[in-house]
């Protein structure tokens, strides 16, 4: 027999009611023992557990011994707890709790249709490239959540599906051909979302959010951003009822690295800036002028540190650009690139305010006379869109990635030597901004001023640029040997 004793408490679930309300909260105990399984005159259920809660005894029959066995494991293991037991029902606390849950909540509901209202609750609240992170997140999930069965989709068309259908607008349409069957499929048979505590499942959903669909890790930003999609969906569930706690928290990427800090490699001297600027202007026809109306995009990456959504969004009221010395750009907006799907205009480009600030802020980026001097030169042959946007494509509209991408990958052979051209050095425009918060770094600046003139945390700036920062290594030497008198 085993057993253990406490005190008898008053029940406090249901928020503490008192007593005298309309569902009186149970009587709760500790006082609690469990007896072997017993054999009973019975055909249909032989073996019997018998236990006691504050002295009053319970029991339950069974048609096998294992199951029995089970039930009694069930008890003890929440007895171990220190679990307080029902003394009218039996019943631990938890079970209780579930039963109260069950019977107030919605049934659980699957993963297919908990993606669809999710993203519903969110999407008014939340920017265009956040729903699509989001969405992201949720078909990611689905592959792992999409059940058994025989000509399951493949788990490209999974993402695909999952994609289109978490768009509010989609809700009532007929999905597209090619993904009738694969929408068909996962709506009959995703998992429901008490899954999530199955270990083999949990397991799955771990991989799929730390790997890409051919089997590689992906990148650490990936990872992040869809277990923060994934974190936020379950702080939904857990609000709606449909399970207690995040089943993930707690469970780390297995053989997780920092590698969101900056390769060395990918950042350009001088010369080599000066140099694939130059070769940028040489991109495309001479009408068209399509390499050199990017020449100053590129160059306020280079020289002030600004993100490309940053620089798209750019308008001339925003720069104070007189002739001589260093000057001033405002940044007050950004261009993220989204699906039009994902923006409440059906535009490819959202309208929105600075990364990680409160809306209507701005930050002063001061620009050195180079900068200056390319951008003036920039304005004056090339103008402005009407709403004062000073980077714009060759029909007047918001400068798309695509275009500015394109460009970029023809200026570098042009500018590099084939050896650097087909390594990581400036392989993306992204590059440049490293570079600028790097030499800022070098030249002595702050690191809170350069979090500020950048946009970041200093935090941030720490991690990501530690590995940057050069010939600080004999200067600390200096420091020391000064200090120790050598």
């Amino acid at each position: 027999m085993n057993h253990r004793k406490a005190s008898e408490t008053p029940g406090a679930r249901n928020g503490g009611r008192p007593s005298g309300a309309e569902t009186p909260a149970p009587t709760l105990s500790t006082d609690v023992r469990v007896w072997k399984v017993n054999k009973v005159r019975s055909k249909k259920a032989p073996y019997q557990l018998r236990w006691t809660v504050a002295g009053k005894v319970k029991a339950s029959s069974f048609t096998t011994v294992a199951l029995a066995e089970s039930r009694r494991s069930e008890l003890w293991q929440a007895m171990r707890k220190g679990e307080a037991f029902d003394v009218d029902t039996g019943l631990p606390d938890s079970e209780l709790r579930a039963a109260a849950a069950k019977e107030n909540t919605r049934p659980d509901p699957s993963w297919w249709d908990f993606c669809r209202e999710y993203m519903a609750a969110r999407w008014r609240t939340t920017a265009a490239k956040t729903r699509e992170g989001i969405a992201d997140s949720l078909a990611t999930v689905a592959i792992a959540m999409m059940g058994d069965g025989a000509k399951a989709p493949r788990p490209e068309e999974v993402r695909l599906a999952v994609r289109w259908a978490v768009v509010p607008a989609h809700k009532g349409e007929e999905p597209p051909p090619d993904l009738v069957a694969v929408c068909t499929w996962l709506s009959n048979r995703s998992l429901p979302l008490s899954a999530l505590t199955d270990p083999r499942i949990l397991r799955d959903v771990q991989y799929r959010l730390s790997f890409k669909l051919d089997g590689t890790p992906a990148a650490g930003e990936t990872y992040k951003r869809r277990r923060r999609g994934f974190n936020t969906a379950m702080e939904h569930a857990i609000e709606m009822g449909w399970v207690d706690t995040n089943p993930l928290a707690g469970v780390k990427r297995s053989g997780a690295k920092g590698d969101d800090v900056v390769d060395p490699r990918v950042l350009v001297n001088q010369e080599q800036g000066a140099q694939l600027l130059t070769a940028v202007s040489y991109v495309g026809s001479v009408h068209r002028n399509r390499g050199r109306r990017l020449v100053a995009f590129f160059a306020c990456q280079l020289y002030a540190a600004m993100r490309p959504a940053e620089a798209v969004g750019l308008r001339e009221q925003d720069c104070y650009l007189p002739e001589s010395g260093w000057r001033t750009l405002t940044l007050r907006e950004t261009r993220p690139v989204s699906g039009k799907k994902w923006t409440d205009s059906g535009k490819r480009h959202d309208k929105r305010g600075l990364k990680a600030r409160e809306a209507n802020t701005d930050r002063p980026v001061p620009i050195p006379p180079l900068l200056v001097a390319i951008l003036r030169a920039h304005i004056k042959e090339f103008g402005k869109a009407k709403d004062g946007r000073i980077f714009q494509n060759e029909r007047g509209d918001v400068l798309g990635t695509s275009s500015y991408w394109r460009v970029w990958q023809e200026a570098r052979p042009i500018a590099l030597p084939p050896d650097k051209a087909s390594s990581p050095l400036g392989q993306r425009p992204y590059d440049l901004r490293h570079t600028c918060i790097t030499n800022w770094l070098n030249a002595g600046v702050p690191v809170a001023e350069v979090a500020r003139r950048a946009g970041n945390s200093p935090e941030v700036i720490h991690r990501r640029y530690e590995g940057c920062i050069d010939g600080h290594e004999e200067l600390n030497n200096r420091k020391i040997e000064k200090a120790m008198g050598w």
